[in-house]
């Protein structure tokens, strides 16, 4: 007879596991890093066998309230952990040792609830399910036998799936697809990717006590995405890839940050990920990556979601992580599809490809946009176009680029920094509507001003991607956008959610939704924290960087919104004030990668004069910029500083009103040379 038997044991200490029995009858299988759950999984058991493995239950529970009363450990079951490390057999044992005593009136009165039978799902091999449904097979089937009630324990039923069972309607998951994971990162991108180290991150084995064995599991992680990449970084699809001088960029997708150094785009290469088809069977777990699928709908009550294929997928515990989409202009969708071919909504790997090739192949572009976006591919497409015959157009209905942002002074020099790139600006720019004629794309004002070119590029912001809402009945924020979480990012028991797709509560700033790289990476780092036990609120101010070129950078955090009042110091700047050079003595040009670890404790300021505050020059070579809202700092921009945001992130968390901000400047030591 060929079957499968599943029997999970849940135990308030690891004592009791005693197998000496066992192992003279079956070979059991330990999963890794698990002291509380042995999942036996085993093919053709005897009537013998299950009598034997029902005995050894019942020896279990008795010894269990034995050993508890006696407040005797029973260490030498240990040995019998194959798969754990000798340092994590000596910290298991050490551990009981010291905590069963305190535990033990704890464990007593727990004893009870905590006998529950762990459901965790198995799929068996797709060969030895084949085998299973073997005609033959199934006449031999029989009724599975029940547990004793008095044991507390059941003995889950056997895992049988014939064909019948599946129903007319049933879809078959495909082989390569886990049909169950314990834990699903939907989204490919830099909170998923976040989540998933930080999940593989927290070894519970290697820092186990008795109130924590109850929460140890496997770590497999299974990440879906729609995408036919595997995780990498959005920031230099604006910014780095575009100056790079190897033609084969698109392809290899590996540039030279600003320091000279080179890296590649994706966070990690593709032997840092199982076959998803092997995240099951992974000894130790593991990170797979489901590319080119998307999640269509999810059944929270049921703890599953269906793929576009109609595969399903249960999960312990799920993290919605989906970002968002890019924005188009309402003209533009309403012009017809000749105007959409020749429109760009950048985003996405396939997108900096598209875009490059198109870029070297026509004689005029056009950036809709003045924002973070839009003016990093004016600049690259600008300095792109030098020596070529490629006009290179930004427009934006504000006065200046960053408008949104940056002060008007400010914004002004920001605008004529772009021209200098070689980028013609058009501002106070109001699309009326957009035509294709004799295969030239006419871009009509309001205000009556015609423009003509080749391709369009719409970089007029971002819509957190909320598909999910419905079928999950998740909360979508009326006000910003995006899932209403909780401050440990959840949005149900099971569920959290992450980077652009999260509006959560900053319990300094009120209810927000941040759009940045830097934002996804602690996010989606507490998120897996969060997934795996941590309970920790998130109070981090995350920061946003944006780069005019390798000379002119600036770093923000908090609210920054040109419509608050501001005050700003600015000192004169050096060769060592630009993004340049930060990250050649940083090395890296992700600057959040070493940032977010920082903490300001006590900053030392510079006792050299600084000018008075708002007194600003033509040449704004480094400062800081103050936005106030009732007198209180809510925002801060560091413009050509660098490493400065640890303190930056101090001044807002304190709340404090400043009576001379020209004092707080000095803590970022700008007038150092």
């Amino acid at each position: 007879m060929a079957e499968y038997l599943q029997v999970h044991l849940w135990l308030a200490c690891p004592p009791c596991l005693q197998v000496e029995e066992m192992k003279t009858s079956c070979t059991p299988s330990w999963l890794e890093q698990s002291a509380l759950v042995v999942d036996y999984m085993h093919t053709k058991l005897s009537r013998e066998t299950k009598k034997d493995i029902r005995n050894v239950l019942m020896k279990f529970h008795r010894d269990h309230t034995e050993q508890l009363q006696s407040q005797q450990p029973h260490l030498s079951s240990l040995s019998l952990l194959p798969s754990l490390s000798q340092n994590l057999k000596q910290n298991l044992q050490q551990n009981i040792k010291q905590n069963l005593q305190q535990n033990l009136k704890q464990n007593l009165q727990r004893r009870s609830q905590a006998l529950q039978p762990l459901m965790l799902k198995w799929q068996p091999p797709a060969k030895q399910l084949k085998q299973l449904h073997h005609p033959q097979n199934l006449q031999q089937q029989k009724a599975p036998q029940q547990s004793q009630p008095s044991l507390n324990l059941k003995l889950l039923q056997r895992v049988v799936r014939p064909e019948s069972s599946l129903g007319a309607d049933a879809t078959p998951a495909s082989s390569k697809i886990p049909s169950h994971t314990p834990y699903l990162l939907i989204g490919g991108g830099t909170a998923s990717f976040a989540a998933a180290r930080s999940i593989r991150a927290r070894d519970p084995g290697a820092r186990v006590t008795l109130s924590t064995l109850m929460s140890l599991k496997i770590q497999q992680v299974l990440i879906v995405t729609d995408e036919p990449d595997l995780p990498y970084m959005r920031p230099p699809l604006s910014k780095e890839l575009w100056f790079s001088d190897d033609p084969s960029v698109t392809d290899t997708l590996r540039f030279k940050q600003w320091n000279g150094k080179e890296r590649s785009i994706y966070f990690q290469p593709a032997s840092f990920y199982i076959n998803p088809e092997d995240l099951n069977s992974a000894e130790n777990g593991g990170v797979a990556v489901l590319t080119g699928k998307k999640v269509v709908h999810m059944d929270v009550r049921g703890n599953k979601v269906k793929l576009d294929d109609d595969t399903e997928i249960s999960y312990d515990k799920c993290l919605i992580a989906t970002g968002g989409v890019p924005r188009n202009l309402q003209v533009i969708e309403r012009a017809g599809e000749e105007v959409i071919k020749k429109t760009t909504l950048f985003r996405k790997i396939e997108d900096f490809k598209s875009l490059d090739k198109v870029s070297r192949n026509i004689k005029s572009i056009t950036i809709i946009g003045g924002g973070f976006l839009g003016s990093e591919l004016a600049c690259a497409l600008g300095r792109r176009s030098n020596g070529t015959d490629l006009e290179v157009i930004q427009m934006f209905p504000e006065k200046g680029n960053m408008g949104k942002v940056l002060p008007e002074y400010l914004s002004n020099w920001t605008t004529e920094k772009v021209k200098r790139e070689g980028v013609k600006i058009i501002s106070e720019a109001l699309v009326k509507s957009v035509t294709c004629k004799d295969d030239k794309l006419e871009i009509q004002l309001k205000d009556g001003r015609l423009v003509t070119t080749d391709h369009i590029v719409a970089a007029v912001g971002l819509e957190p991607n909320v598909d999910l809402a419905k079928s999950a009945g998740l909360e979508v924020d009326s006000d910003f956008g995006g899932y209403r979480v909780n401050a440990e990012l959840q949005a149900r028991s099971n569920i959290w959610v992450a980077g652009d797709a999260a509006c959560f509560y900053d319990i300094r700033l009120g209810r927000r939704r941040v759009e940045h790289h830097d934002h996804a990476v602690v996010s989606g780092r507490l998120a897996g924290e969060n997934m795996t036990g941590a309970n920790k609120p998130y109070w981090h101010q995350s920061m946003f960087w944006s780069d005019l070129g390798p000379d002119v950078g600036y770093e923000a955090i908090g609210i920054v919104d040109s419509s608050l009042p501001t005050v700003a110091v600015f000192a004169k700047a050096t060769a060592k004030d630009t993004p340049k050079a930060v990250t050649e003595k940083s090395g890296t040009g992700i600057r959040s990668e070493s940032e977010t670890e920082d903490t300001a404790t006590s900053p030392v300021a510079t006792s050299t004069p600084a000018p008075a505050a708002g007194q600003h020059k033509d040449d704004y070579g480094k400062g800081v910029i103050f936005y106030l809202r009732d007198k209180v700092v809510v925002g801060i921009i560091l413009w050509n500083v660098f490493n400065r945001m640890p303190i930056a992130r101090k001044i807002i968390k304190d709340g404090e009103e400043h009576a001379d901000l020209n004092e707080v400047a000095k803590l970022f030591n700008i007038h150092e040379d």
